[in-house]
């Protein structure tokens, strides 16, 4: 059964308070997107007054959102209303929202991941739901407002991203029964999944070009790695590197897989996923990150060979 316990802190809190902040992890998918777009909806339905802050710049593909032009991004907080609470979505830390000013503040963490911690004054972390969406659609229930068909195309494109297109193991008959309402309420699955998938910029698949270039298979494990000078090469960014990882798990036979990009500082950006034998959140939380079982990740110290070194050492330990 559910626990609605923290549901109903939840709710009392957001019936104390005016006014809340709300945010998510630096470099934003469509889960940290779509979902602080619908609670914040949620919460103005309520009556609050929401300010939507992001540290980083929102992904080409999530751009369509309704709403997205409200997302305000900066390095701080302190511009906000300093009273004002705020909501953290999946970040199993404060650091993870790549935001200052959080000090001194109410905070409540909604979190879904597997590595989620109790740092905030009211935390809700469910490792079972599919998304953090998923959680926030939960909260709009019990908070009985009207899931609008802005609301409904939020959640259903934070879920349909975060569950793969629904192909990872967090994917239930839950998931499912979410996406037929969430598709009865306004949610327009082809016109979404065009906009999510079918919409990629030519510098994102010249760079899965040059990731696949760099691939190695050996027992059971894929994994490749894109340079600096693959990113400008193919006059691509950091975000253009979503979804590489996808095609290395897809190979027959892979057990896991892990993704590497150099970042401007030299140290390396890691993406792990897993088809369920390996444990990728023990992994990633080895390396110093964390996630879910079946996708995790981390920040790893150059040179290359090193940083690749590090995470097969861990894989082939799980395996």
């Amino acid at each position: 059964m559910m626990d609605d316990a923290p549901i109903s802190a939840l709710l009392e809190c957001l019936r104390q308070h005016p006014h809340f902040v709300v945010t998510s992890h630096a470099r934003p998918d469509g889960d940290a997107v779509g979902s602080v777009l619908a609670l914040a909806e949620l919460l103005e339905q309520l009556g609050r007054t929401v300010d939507v802050v992001l540290a980083d710049p929102i992904p080409v593909i999530y751009r369509t959102l309704p709403g997205v032009d409200r997302i305000r991004r900066a390095a701080s907080l302190e511009s906000t209303l300093p009273s004002a609470p705020v909501i953290i979505l999946e970040c199993d830390c404060t650091d993870r929202t790549g935001l200052g000013g959080l000090d001194h503040r109410l905070l409540i963490n909604i979190d879904h991941h597997a590595s989620g911690r109790n740092y905030a004054a009211l935390n809700w972390i469910d490792p079972d739901a599919c998304a953090v969406a998923a959680m926030v659609y939960r909260l709009a229930l019990a908070a009985e407002v009207h899931i609008t068909p802005t609301m409904a195309t939020c959640f259903y494109t934070a879920i349909l991203s975060d569950t793969g297109t629904f192909t990872y193991p967090g994917t239930s008959s839950e998931t499912f029964a979410i996406a037929h309402q969430l598709t009865l309420k306004g949610a327009n699955p082809a016109l979404i999944a065009r906009d999510v998938y079918f919409s990629n910029p030519l510098s994102k698949i010249r760079l899965l070009g040059a990731a696949l270039s760099n691939l190695q298979y050996s027992d059971s494990l894929a994994w490749t790695w894109v340079t600096r000078q693959d990113l400008a090469l193919s006059r691509a960014d950091a975000e253009d590197c979503e979804g590489v990882i996808n095609h290395l798990i897809a190979i027959d036979g892979a057990e896991a897989a892990a993704f590497l990009r150099e970042t401007p500082s030299g140290q390396f950006r890691l993406s792990i996923r897993s088809k369920g034998r390996i444990n990728v959140a023990r992994v990633a939380e080895a390396l110093g990150g964390g996630g879910h079982r079946s996708a995790s990740g981390c920040t790893l110290n150059g040179p290359l060979t090193h940083a690749v070194e590090s995470v097969l050492h861990q894989l082939r330990t799980q395996l």
